[in-house]
């Protein structure tokens, strides 16, 4: 087998452990990792925080800015998708809704 087999057939394994979440949008439902780091803007007047998943490209690697999906109960809209790296796994930054 080679590493690019063994790594696409393993890729579940960064997501199923405590820190993974559901995620829904049409009719596929994967798990994600959510981040949800806070920043201090405005000269430390202003805290926001963005929201962002990673998953497999192979979920939601093809949506557009402005689809909707649910993680983990919760309802967003797709800011922007990213490829990380090899485009295995990609990054979607998120906006509640």
């Amino acid at each position: 087998m080679a590493l690019a087999d063994f790594l696409t057939d393993d890729l579940d394994i960064f997501f199923d452990n405590p820190f993974g979440v559901s995620a829904t949008s049409g009719s596929t439902t994967a798990k994600v990792l959510l981040d949800q780091p806070s920043q201090v803007l405005a000269g430390d007047m202003v805290l926001t925080t963005d929201f962002q998943i990673t998953a497999k490209t192979s979920d939601f690697g093809t949506l557009l800015a402005g689809a909707d999906i649910e993680v983990d109960s919760v309802d967003y809209t797709v800011r922007e998708t990213r490829l990380i790296g090899d485009g295995l796994l990609c990054e979607i930054s998120l906006q509640k809704t």
